[in-house]
């Protein structure tokens, strides 16, 4: 029994191990940055990695103010300290005294290299983005059966909407084995078709626990996707090639619930809302309606028809007036001309001469004669007198020129 530690007499034995570790107080750590937070105090929190394992860091104020550059996550960097025990949290970690770049990570050269393959392709577009529905009827998840996202979603939908079913389809989401299962996930959902909406994500955590997410297979399945998907993956710092393929990006699996799931009682106000809009115009419009009825009622039309007639009958009258003019107007000029043509034709009417005592020799074929050589002794011939005809028989014939007997 005399073996027997507190936790923290423990702790504080371990960490005294590290101290005394002279390879320890001294280190020159090679890695790629991630999940690196610069805090209000002046502290930097950082996890330098690589592709087997990472460490925990921090740079307090003292050192970080003499950085010449500003950390960021995927950048290479070897970091310059002394490892030791936190012992409030019970694990070991890096302080760093000087932070040196090293170039950009290999997982953030991967992230960049597929993302403008990908964009270049349009999976990004904003134009192939689907638009959610307003009240879905079912809800679809795909993320981990027991993490931290599950049960925010759950909650978040459950206040918001209780009535809403949710069908959860359990996946990995880190791990070799992640990529597939996602896939498939979205997969079966667009094969079934049973929900109005995705929502596919995880909690956050470094880029090696959300590199799931960035993988070429689960872009391209959100992408192509029928149903509608709401990319929660990390926090609100953390971005996936998942978030730019998806037709709406959530910072939070929280907020992804916040998005798809419609508040029930905002819903009962907006039609709470609406009908009182719809009422309000309703009765307005009755109103209007009735005053333009008691105009038309109270008008000249329906109270003195009479009076309209009468004016009407009266332009009428002026009406007729204005054509009986109009007409006698035409007519006196027409028989003007008339007149006046009359008088023209008879001038010229060749019977006209014969009232002044001339008369018109022509034979009994009609033949005018105007020579005594167009006639011969005992032809006879007709003489057209002013009134009445004669019929006579030629006894002779003298031929004279302007008067004088030839």
């Amino acid at each position: 029994m005399n073996n027997i530690f507190t936790v923290s007499d423990l702790t504080k034995y371990i960490k005294s191990i590290f101290d005394r570790d002279a390879k320890l107080i001294s280190v020159f750590v090679k890695g790629e940055i991630s999940n690196f937070k610069s805090h209000y105090s002046g502290h930097c929190y950082f996890t330098l990695k690589d592709a087997g394992s990472q460490i925990k860091g921090v740079m307090f104020k003292s050192r970080a103010q003499f950085l010449k550059f500003e950390p960021r996550d995927g950048m290479k960097v070897v970091a310059v300290g002394q490892i030791t025990v936190f012992e409030r949290d019970g694990q070991y970690q890096l302080y760093a005294e000087q932070l040196i770049p090293d170039g950009v990570g290999e997982l953030s050269i991967a992230f960049n290299q597929l993302k403008e393959k990908l964009a270049a392709e349009g999976l990004f577009d904003d134009s192939r983005k689907k638009k959610l529905a307003l009240l879905p009827q079912a809800i679809g998840i795909v993320t981990s059966p027991t993490g931290a996202a599950l049960r925010d979603i759950i909650t978040v939908a459950k206040r918001r909407h209780p009535g809403i079913p949710l069908t959860l389809y359990p996946v990995l989401v880190q791990g070799i084995d992640a990529p597939g299962q996602i896939v498939q996930a979205i997969q079966d959902f667009n094969r079934l078709k049973s929900v109005d909406v995705l929502i596919v994500g995880r909690g956050g955590g470094s880029i090696e626990e959300l590199w799931a997410f960035n993988d070429e297979q689960v872009v391209r399945a959100i992408a192509a996707s029928q149903i509608p998907i709401v990319s929660a993956v990390g926090h609100q710092t953390d971005y996936t090639l998942a978030d730019f393929a998806a037709d709406c990006r959530a910072a939070t699996p929280s907020q992804a619930a916040e998005i798809v799931v419609p508040d029930v009682y905002e819903l009962k106000r907006y039609i709470t809302t609406l009908q009182t809009m719809l009422e309000n115009n309703i009765r307005l419009y009755i109103k209007h309606r009735r005053q333009a009825v008691c105009q038309l009622r109270d008008s000249k039309v329906f109270t003195q028809p009479e009076k309209l007639f009468a004016d009407k009958r009266q332009c009428i009258d002026s009406y007729m007036e204005r054509l009986g003019q109009s007409v006698r107007k035409i007519l006196a000029a027409k028989q003007q001309v008339l007149q006046i043509n009359t008088e023209k034709l008879a001038v010229l009417n060749p019977l006209a001469v014969l009232s002044r005592g001339y008369s018109l020799v022509r034979t009994l074929e009609g033949q005018v004669i105007t020579n005594t050589c167009q006639v011969k002794p005992k032809q006879p011939l007709e003489i057209i007198l002013h009134q009445g005809r004669l019929t006579v028989v030629v006894s002779k014939a003298k031929e004279d020129i302007h008067g004088q007997i030839k």
